[in-house]
């Protein structure tokens, strides 16, 4: 007795403990899985499950682009934001009225009071300070020659129609508002919600919503942004888990019910499905992932994998049963037929998806290391429970059961199958020649494919969050941020050379003041003595420069008349000096600044930028009279300044720190894009790019991204990568996997043609109909390796063993287009079409699964029925030409 009989033996006769122990197990998992110690708590819960949908998780916490963007968000003060936006297009005025005024008004300050404490006694919710609103903004204007006014732009709701166009036509004024607040037709403005933490958006949004919905008029109120999008994708998606899931299975539990005849029968692939996805996905929560929208998807991954051996082994067990009628031979005989081929089908969809573990990419590396486990536990399922299972069921269930031949030869599947093979062999040449032309044209399709992701077309249209982005993006300069550093170089400190120069500019100064008053240059030739002291002391510049400038003003005060003043020449120099660094302040790297945006604003992406020149040249204008040619940057450092100093003489100075470090030497540009396309945020890399290596700036400037918007281009860039990388390395495993199981190389390279052309016509038909390659479809190439084969493996296997038996392919055909024929069609039906209804979920990444589940399993089980015949055929002499080739495969016995 070899070990597969025994392997039935044991399913056979310990059916009862087999059925134990799987629902022990299951139940077990299930229990571990509902602990919450072992819960991360990194993550928020809900219901009982840690939850992911943040983007910056795609990339490794030490990954340096996610290090500087925490960084950059910490240095800058900014916060993620909800954007919440109000349109009336209805209206001549827009929501430029009273009425819808109040509300904004209202909603703002509702905004504000949404903080709760935490268990820890600190806050969490809105950053109020930051909000950005009609009520909660300066308008800067001019309040005669040298002086500007800050008031609040909206203090109180306007009551009158002229007072409600007033607030918009101050704001559009101002450049940093227009196109950001209100929008430049006039019909729109919008709310910034900055939030302490971007996974409570949902929660801060649907508040806003029940507030919302409380105000009357024509105004619409749209919610969105990139923090919403991936919250909201996060609730829903456990709405599809709990849906699309079941109702797949639903449709294939009908579909095998048609089939088999047998309700009871057909329970039990679905259980072993069931059983598969509760043990997945109970060992990935218990031992602390995240349900990510990766693993989200695990269910629907592994469900077709655990249905194709489940169905292969009830169409083998359905076929033959009538021969026998005795059901412990009869699972014998499809055990000992089908267990090698199951093996290595899941030994390669594991391979597939075991592949991903090796991306730079947590999440997708979890994702294909727990889809392997399921295939694993799925295989051992089939090959144990299924057989129990059948045993265990009662005597009547099989009364009539099986294929009749006198009645299945009849039916319209037969009757198509009966004659496909003789057409695979009459037209055998034309097969051949059209899989080449499709290859052809699959490669022009994947050339034309474009890399491209975006968390808010995760939503189907229509959906809210979708319609929220279209409409606010036609009528504002963009909702989706990105940012733009601007760093100067860190100086090393070199002590001797601090000392010689500053030295050698206090002797200068001290020289200049002796020319006029000898007494004044008295300060900064006593301070030359105390410089190299303090110099060889300090850690830094800016350390000994604070503590000569302490020494300076010390002595100032103490001193009187003359003496007094010439320390405070001294610290004029100090001062000077200190800001010799703060090159933010430089005029000329202001108007580089302004450059840099005027090019981006011409590439067409960038719908808008602000940035601390912005703020420079609009305080400029208000203190020459508000005059538009004094919008500019000042000729001199000393003008810079003072526009900064009086900005921060607003409502909010703070607002100057979200652009700029207190030393001046990092600055940040703030960007509004339209789109939230990796491509368009890609290109927009590309131009300035382009402006920096064409127009270097003044002085040495680092340029370094950040931003949600940014991080979802790096995460991208690495999937494509790693996919391409895993995608080749599981090739070549499944390519070895088939040599082996075949003992045979060019019967393993014939078992990879479904697989190759399967992979390159629905790819190819990615790039034809336009479709974006996106993180579903880029994983699909997982299933694609694992599912494409699945069926050629079967087929093969049967061909050697028959053509063993009859001599000829020929003589061969009638066998292989019978039972085996029906067996891989059957699969191709129930699993493609079972997977159809995820098309119907408002969830694209769910739709695009659906498409292409069905058409890999469609596409696969059409070349493998037609292609893999025809070539058989062509080659025959050659494929059986030795004894070897001609025997089944290792491990496997013939019946």
């Amino acid at each position: 007795m070899n070990w597969i009989e025994r392997i039935a033996d044991v399913a056979i006769h310990r059916r009862r403990l087999v059925m134990v122990v799987t629902l022990l197990t299951t139940l077990l998992v299930a229990a571990l899985a509902t602990l919450p110690s072992v819960w991360p708590k990194s993550f928020p819960a809900l219901h009982g499950v840690a939850v992911d949908t943040d983007p910056e998780n795609m990339l490794s916490a030490d990954e340096a682009a996610r290090v500087f963007h925490g960084r950059m968000k910490q240095q800058f003060a900014l916060s993620d934001m909800v954007v919440v936006g109000v349109v009336d297009e209805s209206d001549p005025v827009g929501v430029f009225t009273p009425k819808t005024l109040a509300h904004v008004h209202d909603l703002a300050a509702y905004a504000q009071t949404l903080r709760w404490t935490r268990a820890d006694g600190t806050s969490e919710g809105v950053v109020g300070v930051d909000l950005i609103a009609p009520s909660t903004v300066d308008d800067i204007s001019q309040a005669g020659l040298g002086t500007v006014r800050f008031e609040w732009l909206m203090p109180e709701p306007p009551q009158t129609a002229e007072a409600a166009l007033a607030v918009r036509d101050r704001a559009r004024r101002l450049p940093f508002l227009n196109g950001t607040l209100v929008s430049e037709d006039g019909k729109a403005l919008a709310l910034y919600v900055p939030l302490t933490d971007k996974h409570l958006s949902y929660r801060v949004g649907q508040l806003l919503r029940e507030r919302i919905a409380t105000y009357g008029g024509t105004a619409r109120y749209h919610l969105t942004g990139l923090p919403i999008a991936e919250d909201t994708f996060g609730v829903e998606m456990f709405v599809q888990m709990a849906i699309s899931a079941p109702l797949a299975m639903l449709v294939i539990f009908l579909l095998m019910l048609w089939f088999f005849r047998r309700m009871a029968l057909v329970t039990g692939p679905m259980l072993v499905a069931m059983v598969s996805v509760i043990v997945t996905m109970g060992l990935l929560i218990a031992a602390g992932h995240p349900v990510h929208i990766m693993s989200s998807m695990i269910p629907i991954f592994i469900m077709p994998i655990a249905v194709l051996d489940s169905v292969h082994m009830l169409s083998e067990f359905f076929d033959r049963y009538q021969a026998t009628r005795d059901r412990a031979q009869t699972m014998r005989t499809v055990l000992r037929e089908l267990f090698l081929p199951m093996l290595y089908t899941s030994l390669t969809s594991a391979a597939g998806f075991g592949s991903l573990a090796l991306t730079p990419i947590p999440p997708v590396q979890v994702f294909g290391l727990y889809v392997a486990i399921g295939i694993g536990v799925a295989w051992v399922l089939t090959i144990t429970f299924i057989p129990a299972y059948v045993m265990f069921l009662p005597e009547r269930v099989f009364a009539n059961f099986g294929a009749a031949h006198d009645t299945e030869s009849h039916s319209w599947l037969a009757r198509f199958l009966r004659g496909l093979g003789p057409f695979t062999v009459k037209r055998s040449k034309a097969i051949v020649a059209a899989s080449v032309v499709l290859l052809g044209l699959a490669a022009y399709g994947i050339a034309r494919i474009e890399i491209n992701d975006n968390p808010v077309k995760w939503f189907a249209k229509g959906h809210e969050i979708r319609v929220a982005d279209e409409v606010l993006n036609r009528h504002f300069a963009g909702t989706y941020m990105a940012h733009l550093a601007l760093l100067a170089p860190d100086e090393v400190y070199d002590a001797a050379r601090f000392q010689k120069q500053l030295v050698a500019r206090l002797q200068a100064a001290a020289a200049d003041l002796a020319k006029d008053e000898p007494a004044l240059a008295a300060g900064c030739n006593a301070l030359v003595a105390q410089v190299p002291v303090v110099a060889a002391a300090a850690s830094s510049a800016a350390a000994a420069l604070e503590a000569l400038d302490r020494i300076a003003t010390e002595q100032a005060a103490q001193a009187t008349g003359d003496a007094a003043d010439a320390w405070q020449e001294a610290r004029k120099v100090l001062s000077a000096e200190r800001q010799s660094g703060e090159v933010c302040k430089e005029p000329t790297v202001l108007r580089w600044m302004v450059a840099l945006q005027e090019h981006l604003r011409l590439s067409g992406r960038v719908g808008k930028s602000s940035s601390l020149a912005d703020l420079v040249q609009t305080v400029h204008r208000e203190l020459f009279l508000g005059e538009a040619r004094e919008y500019r940057i000042p000729d001199r450092r000393e003008a810079v300044a003072q526009c900064l100093l009086t900005y921060q003489s607003s409502h909010r100075p703070d607002d100057l720190w979200h652009f700029v470090t207190p030393d001046f030497r990092q600055t940040n540009l703030w960007l509004q894009l339209t789109s939230g396309d990796n491509r368009d945020m890609a290109a927009v890399h590309a131009a300035v790019d382009r402006f920096v290596a064409e127009n270097p700036p003044p002085v040495p400037l680092a340029v370094e991204w950040f931003g949600l918007t940014h991080i979802n281009v790096v995460w991208q860039e690495k999937m494509v990568v790693g996919m391409l990388e895993s995608l080749a390395g599981a090739f070549v495993m499944v390519f070895v996997l088939m040599v082996v199981l075949f003992r045979s190389f060019w019967w393993g390279l014939l078992a990879m043609l479904p697989l190759s052309i399967t992979i390159a016509i629905v790819y190819g038909a990615v790039g034809l109909l336009g479709k974006s390659y996106d993180m579903p479809v880029a994983v699909l190439s997982s299933l694609a390796l694992g599912l494409a084969v699945d069926f050629a493996i079967h087929l093969l296997a049967r061909a050697r063993t028959v053509h063993q038996r009859t001599g000829s392919w020929q003589a061969s055909l009638p066998q292989m287009f019978d039972e085996p024929a029906r067996a891989i069609t059957r699969n191709v039906i129930v699993v493609a079409v079972g997977f159809l209804p995820l098309l119907f979920a408002p969830l694209v990444p769910y739709q695009t699964v659906g498409v292409l589940l069905a058409a890999i399993l469609g596409v696969s089980g059409v070349v493998t029925m037609l292609l893999l015949p025809a070539v058989i055929h062509l080659g025959e002499r050659f494929l059986f030409r030795t004894r070897g080739t001609g025997t089944a495969p290792a491990g496997t016995e013939n019946p």
